[in-house]
């Protein structure tokens, strides 16, 4: 079987990469060895937002008089009937591609990729050659040594997604994007979360501001945050995991009965031929140039297994950019300094561009535009008005960062992320008209903030 274009894995990088080859002519095929969709549509982003969505009905629900809306009879949280609609949800995302992909006449094989020769894959024992291979093989979750992974006790995400009852107690081992997810639906449905970091704040890689207003966030929902605290070992005592910790405090055991390692994740790159090929790789990565060409001719990378943001959509724009440059369109590099960063948590964390911190290490002087959402009529009226809007603005008045924290915030992102892109002004963003009553009047709120000239301030 030949193909112009093979790719290998079908998660946001991969079935992306094959539906705009299709669109550009070519014949393509699509291998994956598991669910059309990869990770993100089945274990991950979905699946989780359909959780959270049902912790956010349930605390909706509990706070119901606080809007006129009386509830007789206990209002309890149903976790099987969660869990179900959320695989509900992945199994209808994963219709989705598996209809795009008929449309778009691609070939579905399934198996494990491997890649055997210059141009050639074997998925299990049947050979396919192509002009040109992208893989895009994903990543799965990173396992500690110290934290060895049972499936029962000590988890992962994907073990998260389906528990079979709400435990009493959960450490939770990482305070990035999946640990607080994670960390804020069980702690929302009652369950006593401790959340440990490593780093000096939670969400480290956010602005500063950020992690703080977290951190007073997780304890409005009696979750406990330590950081700056390290993970010695963690043992299973008969149906009790107990945690080695050594933070502010000093050495100290914590018990819980559930323990969710979210630590990162690992790369996809074990077995998939690229010894075989002399395919270079640096630090658990393929590596690649800035149209996603391995050393082989050939042979691209995209998504998780390369150097970059572990993110569906920076995945499906790296796919996008290889593809066209395969196909001779010449696309412009991805541009990383610009890809959006979301953390769906209550309330929900949204940012692209530079922090604060960067700024400073960088000499780099910036005007700085503030709004807090207790200032907003519609964040007042939904009774939603914890966080805020942080831009930050270059010498020339150019959108260079901007961070928010606030309920919805993640669909507002788009907004300061197509600003960067095209190097608005903070003039610009005020001279647009935004509706009202609207969160969004947020971001034209921090931009006259910048300028001097904040009205609602």
């Amino acid at each position: 079987m030949k193909y112009d274009i093979l790719v290998v894995g079908s998660g946001p990088g991969g079935y992306v990469a094959a539906i705009r080859a299709a669109q550009l002519g070519k014949r393509v095929g699509l291998v994956e060895r598991a669910e059309a969709g990869g990770v993100c549509l089945n274990w991950g982003c979905i699946p989780t937002k359909a959780l959270l969505k049902s912790a956010q009905i349930y605390a909706h629900c509990k706070a119901a008089e606080q809007y006129g809306v009386e509830i007789t009879g206990e209002v309890r949280p149903a976790l099987d009937k969660m869990v179900a609609r959320s695989r509900g949800v992945a199994e209808t995302m994963n219709k989705g591609v598996l209809f795009l992909l008929k449309k778009n006449n691609i070939d579905l094989i399934t198996g494990f990729g491997r890649l055997t020769a210059p141009g050639h894959v074997d998925v299990d024992g049947t050979d396919y050659e192509a002009d040109h291979i992208v893989l895009a093989t994903g990543a799965r979750p990173r396992e500690m040594p110290f934290m060895p992974v049972d499936g029962k006790r000590v988890i992962t995400s994907r073990e998260a997604l389906t528990l079979n009852e709400l435990p009493e107690t959960m450490i939770v081992v990482g305070s990035g994007a999946i640990g607080s997810e994670f960390a804020c639906f069980y702690a929302t449905l009652g369950v006593k979360v401790t959340v440990v970091e490593y780093l000096p704040r939670m969400m480290p890689l956010e602005d500063e501001e950020v992690s703080k207003t977290m951190e007073r966030a997780f304890r409005k929902l009696r979750a406990t945050v330590l950081t700056s605290t390290t993970v010695k070992g963690v043992k299973i005592a008969g149906d009790r995991c107990e945690v080695e910790i050594e933070g502010k405090k000093g050495p100290e055991t914590l018990t819980a009965d559930v323990v969710l390692s979210a630590v990162g994740v690992q790369a996809n790159i074990e077995g998939i031929g690229l010894e075989e090929l002399g395919i270079a790789v640096e630090r658990g990565k393929v590596a690649v140039d800035e149209y996603y060409r391995t050393n082989v001719a050939g042979v691209y990378a995209i998504g998780d297994i390369v150097k970059g943001p572990a993110l569906a959509h920076a995945a499906s724009a790296e796919a996008v950019c290889c593809v066209e440059a395969i196909c001779g369109l010449n696309p412009a590099p991805v541009d990383y300094a610009n890809i959006p960063s979301c953390i769906f948590t209550t309330p929900e964390v949204a940012s692209v561009g530079m922090t604060e911190q960067e700024a400073a290490e960088k000499g780099m002087a910036v005007k700085i535009g503030r709004f807090p959402f207790t200032a907003s009529g519609k964040a007042t009226a939904a009774g939603d008005r914890d966080g805020f809007v942080k831009l930050l603005f270059d010498a020339d008045d150019k959108l260079v960062g901007a961070h928010m924290v606030g309920a919805n915030v993640t669909e507002m992102l788009a907004e300061p992320t197509l600003a960067r892109t095209l190097g608005a002004t903070a003039e610009a963003i005020v001279r647009t008209v935004h509706a009202h009553p609207t969160l969004n009047e947020g971001v034209a709120e921090a931009a006259e903030a910048a300028l001097g000239h904040a009205i609602h301030l």
